[in-house]
C-alpha cells in the first residue's frame, strides 16, 4: 500500500489522463453505435484497460459479425 503513495505527480497525471482519454472514447463510439453511452463513458473512467476490452467483447464484436 505504500508504493501507491509513493508514485510521482506526473504518473497520477498520467493515469488521470489515460482513464478520461478511454472514458471519451467509450463514450463517443457507443453514441455512435447506440450501446448506452453514459454507461460505457462511466465504466471507461474507473478501469483501464478493462473496460475498452469488454466493450469491445460486448459491442464491437457481436457488431462486426452481422
Amino acid at each position: 500500500m505504500n508504493e501507491v503513495a509513493q508514485l510521482p505527480w506526473w504518473a497520477w497525471v498520467l493515469i488521470g489522463f489515460l482513464l478520461g482519454a478511454q472514458g471519451v472514447c467509450l463514450f463517443l463510439d457507443s453514441r455512435r453505435r447506440g450501446a448506452r453511452a453514459w454507461f460505457w463513458g462511466l465504466l471507461g473512467l474507473v478501469h483501464f484497460p478493462m473496460s475498452s476490452l469488454v466493450y469491445w467483447l460486448l459491442v464491437v464484436r457481436p457488431a462486426r459479425r452481422r
